[in-house]
């Protein structure tokens, strides 16, 4: 009996939050034993070639994937012909950035940066050869074969990176670490992906078909790779490499933190709302991202400091106060990625492009205007504008289902405000700890405990629904 909407959503959710969740849990143990390995100039080499790695990644792909989910019923032709223009993209940006290794060197003055820029750049190659077999299980929802490939890519690629970093490579472990990454990830797409074999021909037919979607996505795309990874670039320049490696390491953690969200919803957001238009459904989604993200971030923002100390030790004390304040936009971050599924899944690239256009520009603008007041008011400008920025957000697509101001307020700003609440009140009651051990411990006790006994007490329904799915598991294995 084929599987219905609300149930292909379900599971896409079970298998989404476990994808994300074994992601982040081998993403920390990984990170932790690099840091006590690392220094924060490896950090910071790596985290210099970013952005060049991310757009050159954007410009590869062009927006196609989104354009493969958003057909009804894409065909072996339209597969194929995505898969043609990745590789042949790959291959020309792949030659564009190895020349222009020496000069990415010599603008942020580190010659090293030739020879492992040339490196790191063969991983959008590489991942051209399966971003088509992306598509096509983002499309039929596999969510549980991503999850284990990127299990299995992370502790393979993860292993790589500590045996290399244990045996002295320093940056080099980041970047054959990322290599590995790729080519693992596309020998699990090949392997599940059987229905369809891709063929390299130059038949560009549905690419041009799918090309004024796909455009916009791509520029959007682009601006939102800059505006992710638009300070490490201008902090190179300012800042030393120490304190760039800093950044990095805080933009990592923090990164890693909201994605847990982020990925799960990202996962079954653009192919449900494909399918399903209606208000009800992208509320429900909003209400269950903002009911995990809030308390998840403001939590990590509270523990961030015990956080560092007990994994990567005392050392990295000066990235502390730029991951609390990264973390408390990133409680927003997942709710981007909502509205962003929400216009794509309407055909609207063009809104998608040009909130984002203003997005960037105002966050450089944001950016240059407390450059002389460091690199903690910078960041915390930056983060003070990526919250307010969902304001354009609803805005241009909330119209698109009749979402009003009053409605998206009721959904967000109930979490958000116990969360904070949650969190301060858990502060106060843990201030006199003195053992970093106990009070990592019990802050997460406490937090957990006030914030599911006010759920519980407001019988919010998310929470409901989520511990009856949870309950419908335990008795089907049983």
């Amino acid at each position: 009996m084929p599987e219905s909407l609300k149930q292909k959503t379900a599971k896409g959710l079970f298998w989404g939050a476990l994808n994300s969740g074994t992601t982040q849990i081998l993403n920390l143990i990984i990170g932790i034993i690099l840091a006590r390995h690392l220094t924060k100039d490896d950090y910071g080499i790596i985290g210099i070639l970013t952005i060049f790695t991310a757009i050159a990644a954007d410009l590869q792909s062009a927006g196609f994937t989104q354009g493969l989910i958003n057909i009804k019923r894409p065909t072996a032709r339209d597969y194929n012909s995505v898969f043609s223009f990745n590789v042949c993209m790959s291959v020309l940006m792949y030659a564009v950035l190895f020349f222009c290794a020496p000069f990415i060197a010599e603008y942020f003055h580190q010659p090293c940066l030739v020879s492992v820029s040339r490196v790191v750049f063969l991983t959008f190659f590489i991942s051209s050869l399966g971003i088509a077999h992306g598509g096509y299980m983002a499309k039929n929802m596999m969510n549980r074969e991503i999850a284990v490939i990127g299990a299995l890519a992370l502790i393979i690629s993860g292993a790589v990176g500590i045996t290399l970093a244990l045996l002295g490579f320093a940056y080099w472990s980041l970047a054959w670490q990322q290599v590995t990454y790729m080519i693992v990830v596309n020998l699990g797409r090949y392997y599940y992906v059987r229905d369809w074999r891709p063929r390299l021909s130059l038949d560009f037919g549905p690419v041009r078909l799918m090309a004024p979607f796909a455009v916009k996505i791509l520029v959007t795309k682009i601006l939102n790779t800059l505006s992710a990874n638009i300070l490490t670039p201008i902090f190179a320049r300012w800042f030393p490499l120490h304190q760039v490696g800093s950044y990095t390491q805080a933009f990592k953690w923090n990164t890693m933190a909201y994605s847990l969200v982020s990925n799960t919803i990202g996962q079954i957001a653009q192919p449900v709302l494909v399918e399903d238009e209606r208000r009800d459904a992208f509320r429900k989604m909003l209400r269950f991202t903002c009911f995990l993200s809030m308390p998840l971030m403001f939590g990590f923002a509270l523990v961030g400091r015990e956080f560092i100390l007990i994994t990567i030790k005392e050392e990295w004390l000066e990235c502390v106060p730029l991951l609390q304040v990264l973390c408390i936009s990133g409680a927003f971050m997942p709710i981007h990625t909502m509205y962003q599924n929400l216009a794509i899944s309407h055909g609207r690239s063009d809104i998608y492009m040009w909130l984002n256009i203003g997005q960037i520009l105002l966050q450089i603008a944001v950016v240059y205007a407390f450059s002389d007041y460091g690199m903690f008011v910078m960041v915390s400008a930056y983060s003070a504008m990526m919250i307010l920025w969902l304001l354009p957000w609803h805005l241009f697509t909330g119209r698109l289902i009749g979402y009003s101001w009053w409605n998206v307020f009721k959904d967000i700003a109930p979490f958000t405000l116990v969360a904070a609440v949650t969190m301060a009140i858990t502060y106060y009651a843990t201030i006199t700890i003195t053992n970093i051990y106990l009070l990592l411990l019990v802050r997460c006790i406490i937090a957990a405990a006030i914030y599911y006994a006010v759920m519980k007490l407001c019988k919010v329904q998310i929470l409901a629904e989520c511990e009856e799915f949870v309950l419908k598991k335990i008795k089907h294995k049983q």
